[in-house]
This record gives C-alpha cells, sequence and structure tokens, in this order.
C-alpha cells in the first residue's frame, strides 16, 4: 500500500466528515488504512467543532477504504479555490456622516463579528484603525495567531483574531507569502475594509474616487482566517474548510469568503447556518455566460456584481481636434513622464498580439488595440492585458482599448491606458486612415458620478440557472462590485469583482444582525432578496451588461439589487429551520460528493424565490411568511404570470394580528403550451399600503429530459 510520503502524483488531499465528534473513532479509522505514525505525519487538518472530521494526503485506494467506515458520512477530494466604498456606500443609502434607518438604528453594526476568509490582512491600515471602540466581546473565543511579520500586537479591538492554513499548500507559492496573518496580496485586505472598515478621511487612488473609505459596517469587528496565498490567491477546500470550523468555534456573526470553491456546497457552510451564521459567497467572475455560477448552495448568500454611478472619463484629443471621451484609472504620478499626456504619434495595432505588431513600428507612440468581437466566456479583458503587455514590450506609450462594455478598469500605474466602445474606436481608426501623421493625447481620468445609468449588473458577473440546484434560484442579490475602492496595504486601491461585491452584502447583513439579534441567516436572507430593487430611482429597469446588454432578469441579479434600508423592515419573512435542508439535500448519506443532488425537489424548501426547470404538468408548493412588522397587518397579493405560464395563489389576502403571525399559502404552477422551452420570468408579491414584499419566480417549460433544445 502507497503511503502518504511516497509520490504525490499518487496522493492528495481528502477530507472526511464523520457522524459524530468523537476522537477514537476518528483516530481507529485513519490507523486503520495507514499506521499511526503515518496517520499523523498526513493530517493537514483537524475539524472538531461545527463538524466531525479531518484532513489528510491519502491515496485513492485508501480514501476509498475510509469510506467503507459505517461512522463516515463522506470522503471527498480538496479542490483547488481561488479568491475571485468611497461611493459604492452612498450609492446604497448608508450615508455615515447622515446616518439614518439601518445605519443609525443598527450604530453602524457595533461588536457585530465578521469573518473574512481571504487572503489576509495588513493591519496597519488605516482602515482597520480600534480607535474609539471598547473592549473584544466578551462571547469571542478565537485567538491571535503569530508568524511571519506578525505578532499578537497586530490584532486589536478591531481585528479581534486572525489564522492561517498552510497545510496542503505548495512550498513554491508559500514561499512567495508571509506565513502568517499578513497578506502579501491586498485581497483580504481589500474584502475586510469593504465588509466592516472603520472611516478613513479623503481616501482616494491617486485623486480618483476621492471621498471617505469606510466599510458597511464601520463598528463591526474583524477576524481574519487566511486560506488563500500568494499573489493569485489560491488555496484548499480543505483549508477553506478548516477555515470555516474554527470560525464556527470563535463566535463569528456573519462569514464573507470572496472566493470560487468548487464542490464545497455542503458541510462547512451548512453547519455554519445551522450555528446561526450567516454565510455569503461570491457568485464568481466568468459572466456574461450562463450556468457558470459558484457556491449555489440554497444555504448561503450568492452575490453577483453591479456597477454603480461613478465613472473614469479620460479624454483622448485627435490631431484633428476631436475630442473623444473612454473611461481609465490613469493618473499622472510624481515620478510619470509629463510628455505622455502630450501629443504622440498614433498607430493602429489592430489586435495587438505579438504577430500584429512583430515589424511595426510602435515605439514611443498610443496604439489603438481592438478586442476579438466574437463573444467569449470572459469577455474582451481575457485579452487586454495580453495586449498592454505586447504595447509596452514594443516600446508604446499609450494604449486605446476598444471593446463592447467598460466593467472592469485596471489600475494604470501611470501608463496611459483607455477603453472605448466599439462606435469610438472606428472614429479614432478612420482618423488613423486619413491622417498623413495621426497624432493623440490622452488626459488623465477624472472622477464622475451620478450621470450613469445606475446600478447594471456587470458583464464579469457569473450568471444562473444554477449548474448544480436548477430548481433554486441564484444568485441571490446583486450588489456593488466594479471599480470599488478600499484598502490595499498602507494605500487605496480600486478592484472589481463579485469579490467586491460578497463584502458589500456582509456588512449589510451584519447592520441587519445588530438590529435583529435573533434573526436566523434564512431570515436575514429573506429581508435583503424581497426588498431588493428591480428597477432604479427614477424606475427605469436594472439592466445586465453582456451580449448584448438586457433588461436584467433573476439569473442575473437573483432577487434584485440590495436595498439595504428597505431590507430593515422588510414586513414578511420567508423562515428556514436549518435541519430542513437536510432533509431537501442528500448532506447525511455516504457518498465521494455531499449535497450534490436533491432528494425532494428545491423549490420545496420555504425559499424567498421559486424555480421549476421542468414544468411538464401544474406544480403545487407551499410558502410559509412570518410577519415582522405592524402587528395588525393585511396583505394582498399581485402576480406576474412568467410567459406561457399560468401561477395562482391561495389564499390572495393574508391578515395578520397579535395571534396569528404565520401564514402558509399554495402556489400552482401550470404550463399553458405544450413544448420544449426556455425559462421565462415572473414574481410573486405581497403587498399593503406601506410593504412590498417581492419574491422572483423562473420556469422552463419542457417535454423531454433534456436541458438543450430538441427539435
Amino acid at each position: 500500500m502507497d503511503t502518504p510520503t511516497m509520490s504525490l502524483l499518487r496522493t492528495m488531499i481528502y477530507s472526511a466528515m464523520f457522524l459524530e465528534a468523537n476522537k477514537e473513532v476518528i483516530t481507529l479509522c485513519a490507523e486503520s488504512i495507514i499506521s499511526k505514525e503515518d496517520s499523523l505525519a498526513s493530517m493537514t487538518h483537524n475539524y472538531k467543532h461545527g463538524f466531525s472530521g479531518f484532513a489528510a494526503i491519502l491515496t485513492e485506494d485508501q480514501a476509498e477504504q475510509l469510506a467503507e467506515f459505517p461512522e463516515v458520512i463522506s470522503v471527498k477530494p480538496s479542490r483547488t479555490c481561488t479568491a475571485t466604498t468611497t461611493r459604492s456606500w452612498d450609492f446604497l443609502g448608508l450615508n455615515y456622516q447622515m446616518p439614518r434607518e439601518l445605519l443609525r438604528k443598527s450604530n453602524q453594526g457595533e461588536d457585530i463579528i465578521i469573518g473574512v476568509i481571504d487572503t489576509g490582512i495588513w493591519p496597519e491600515s488605516k482602515s482597520f484603525s480600534d480607535q474609539g471602540y471598547g473592549p473584544v466581546p466578551s462571547r469571542w473565543k478565537g485567538v491571535c495567531q503569530v508568524g511571519e511579520a506578525w505578532d499578537r500586537s497586530n490584532c486589536s479591538r478591531k481585528i479581534i483574531g486572525a489564522r492561517f492554513y498552510s497545510a496542503g499548500v505548495p512550498e513554491e507559492i508559500l514561499k512567495t507569502d508571509y506565513l502568517s496573518p499578513r497578506g502579501i496580496a491586498t485581497h483580504g485586505t481589500h474584502t475586510a475594509s469593504t465588509a466592516a472598515g472603520s472611516v478613513v478621511e479623503a481616501a482616494s487612488f491617486h485623486g480618483l474616487a476621492a471621498g471617505a473609505a469606510r466599510g458597511g459596517a464601520p463598528r463591526a469587528r474583524i477576524a481574519m482566517y487566511k486560506s488563500l496565498w500568494g499573489q493569485g490567491g489560491g488555496g484548499t477546500g480543505a483549508g477553506v474548510l478548516a477555515a470555516i470550523d474554527d470560525a464556527i468555534h470563535d463566535g463569528v456573526d456573519v462569514l464573507s469568503l470572496s472566493l470560487a470553491h468548487p464542490e464545497e456546497n455542503s458541510f462547512g457552510a451548512l453547519h455554519a447556518v445551522q450555528m446561526g451564521i450567516t454565510v455569503v459567497y461570491a457568485a464568481g467572475n466568468d459572466g456574461p455566460s450562463p450556468q457558470t455560477l459558484e457556491n449555489t448552495a440554497p444555504w448561503v448568500i450568492t452575490v453577483a456584481a453591479s456597477k454603480t454611478d461613478r465613472s473614469f472619463p479620460t479624454v483622448i484629443t485627435l490631431g484633428n481636434k476631436q475630442q473623444i471621451t473612454g473611461q481609465s484609472l490613469y493618473y499622472q504620478g510624481k515620478n510619470s513622464n509629463s510628455s505622455r499626456s502630450s501629443f504622440r504619434s498614433l498607430a493602429n495595432g489592430d489586435l495587438c498580439t505579438q504577430d500584429d505588431l512583430n515589424g511595426t513600428d510602435i515605439e514611443g507612440k498610443i496604439v489603438l488595440c481592438a478586442t476579438q468581437h466574437s463573444p467569449t466566456t470572459k469577455g474582451p479583458f481575457a485579452y487586454l492585458s495580453d495586449a498592454r503587455q505586447n504595447v509596452v514590450n514594443g516600446g508604446g506609450t499609450g494604449l486605446i482599448f476598444v471593446q463592447y462594455t467598460t466593467d472592469i478598469l485596471e489600475e494604470s500605474d501611470g501608463f496611459p491606458y483607455v477603453l472605448v466602445d466599439i462606435d469610438t474606436g472606428k472614429k479614432i481608426k478612420k482618423y488613423i486612415d486619413s491622417a498623413s501623421s495621426p497624432v493623440a493625447k490622452i488626459e488623465p481620468a477624472r472622477t464622475s458620478t451620478g450621470a450613469l445609468l445606475a446600478p447594471k449588473v456587470a458583464s464579469f458577473s457569473s450568471r444562473g440557472p444554477s449548474p448544480d440546484y436548477a430548481d433554486i434560484i441564484k444568485p441571490d442579490i446583486a450588489a456593488p462590485g466594479a471599480n470599488i475602492l478600499a484598502a490595499t496595504g498602507n494605500s487605496y486601491g480600486i478592484m472589481s469583482g463579485t469579490s467586491m461585491a460578497t463584502p458589500h452584502v456582509a456588512g449589510i447583513i451584519a447592520l441587519l444582525k445588530a438590529l435583529h439579534p435573533n434573526w436566523s441567516p434564512a431570515a436575514l436572507k429573506s429581508a435583503i432578496i424581497t426588498t431588493a430593487s428591480v428597477t432604479d430611482e427614477d424606475g427605469m429597469p436594472i439592466l445586465a451588461e453582456g451580449l448584448p446588454r438586457k433588461i436584467a432578469d433573476p439569473f442575473d441579479y437573483g432577487g434584485g439589487h440590495i436595498n439595504p434600508n428597505r431590507a430593515t423592515d422588510p414586513g414578511l419573512i420567508y423562515d428556514i429551520n436549518p435541519k430542513d435542508y437536510n432533509y431537501f439535500f442528500d448532506c447525511t448519506i455516504k457518498t465521494s460528493v455531499s449535497c450534490n443532488a436533491t432528494s425532494t425537489p428545491g423549490y420545496l424548501l420555504n425559499l424567498p424565490s421559486i424555480s421549476t426547470p421542468d414544468l411538464r404538468y401544474p406544480v403545487t408548493m407551499w410558502r410559509t411568511v412570518t410577519n415582522v412588522g405592524e402587528v395588525n397587518a393585511v396583505y394582498h397579493v399581485a402576480i406576474e404570470n412568467p410567459a406561457g405560464i399560468k401561477i395562482e395563489v391561495e389564499p390572495s389576502v393574508l391578515v395578520f394580528n397579535a395571534a396569528k403571525k404565520v401564514h402558509t399559502f399554495q402556489v400552482k404552477l401550470s404550463p399553458l403550451r405544450r413544448l420544449q422551452g426556455d425559462y421565462t420570468f415572473g414574481s410573486l408579491t405581497w403587498y399593503n399600503n406601506q410593504k412590498k414584499v417581492r419574491i422572483p419566480i423562473a420556469a422552463r417549460i419542457t417535454m423531454y429530459d433534456l436541458f438543450a433544445d430538441v427539435a
């Protein structure tokens, strides 16, 4: 039998889960397949707080043997996982200078503990100042784990706990990072400060996006669990699972995970939720293609990314005096070459591949580069970094990048590059072709707010339907995630991704938790979904960037765009007993991949959404709502039928009083045609003069057991 110390090509880390926390049983199971010495050497993590088990380096045969023990729930391989303010909080109506509603009522989330599982943290940032904070909450049971460039003084009344998980991470990655909670990558610092950063006045990225930087819950405490390593933010599923286990023990209230964690939709997050912890995950950055979502378990909140009304216009002046506006984060630093903002020769580099630029003199020139026009999973930004590097390598002094949208702006490091749309790109190319000596000048970017149609779902944000559970709508909610300014080490930087949207929701959940300490994770989730916005302030439908741009639907943003103040008092909530998840999902059955299929249709769960992916005949389900608003209230139903489907709700009126706080109602979906169709969307809203409690509905009429269209 191969031992764990043999070739790593034949071994990997497996996580084993047990029915109950019995150290003797776990030890006997481990030692029965490997020797006592090897079992100790192979162990990477020991799970003992929210769930029972361990992670160890095993061969495939050893993993199969371990799975045969009756005490073992599951054995599965540890997969690789990766990391996927000044304006966004004001845009959401959470202005700390004039706190109202949620921010005021929750006292800015004071003493709520947000656990952040990420790349580590930079404690010296002003965003983590603990000035004015009281003692660490007495219920906190966590630790401040010391390590490289980190001692106990780096924890504070703001960063109250810190741990790191290096077992199983390749040595070549560990060598590029601090072996401690301190992170070489800025991702974890950025997300932690977005969720709960203290208020820092006059923050900016080289003068752009200037204002007060702060987290959604600026008085909340932070616990950092470093599970992702290096600049690439890579880690192991076993390490993330260990972080969740410790967070359960330590006493966090909210867990924020801005990472893609393939197949970890089961034990860790489920046990945290069953212990009363709300778990918030990123949806992923593989949009706008459908079925690209990560983290799709129904017990977590899966967050899509949106764009706010802030932009960074950058003026390009052509030699014919024509001025064109694009977007960039271009700035002139102290050591920048001032001539870069003067007129320079302008050249057309086509796609700016190495072949396109080979033999083309671009030395000292601004280069026009076009993206591929064919739809790609990651959109035009799959080409931007390559084009930029090729221009730099060729001696170019600036880049104008033509693309179909402008969701992500990369920090320029003083190198002028501007994003323009396809129509604008054609105008610049026409000028190049017509001028004998074409020239252009790129001005530094400026900050503009309020002039954009917003919010919009960002093109990079991953889309539904869920590839794991089609009978559950995912993502759950959208929040700002494009061009977010937050802490990066000792300074402030701008990042984009669902990684940035996730801590926005975590911060809002912390505020709601402070205001409603007895609400369950399902109740908090219901509050943000049922009160979300599907239009902007002027009543215009929220759009989704993509190929092409369209009106957003539940597979883009779930219930809609988060509205924190409205979530303060949702009126009705759809609550779920956490034990119900075990009934609907095969999470306690011995299998190599747990919780991978529903034992009962997921649409029968009391979720604040409905998805029926295989509607051939009428389907009836039930929902239960609890009144958390005025004691005496009457709600009427409003139905928006998905195209081709009829929805019936019985009863159509709900009457609440002191004796009747909970109502169950029946929802019946009936197909009006017999065909192999596609998803259509609608909604079910309970309303009165004060409240609207809306849930999204997705339905697909089918005739065959095939997901693709059938002729």
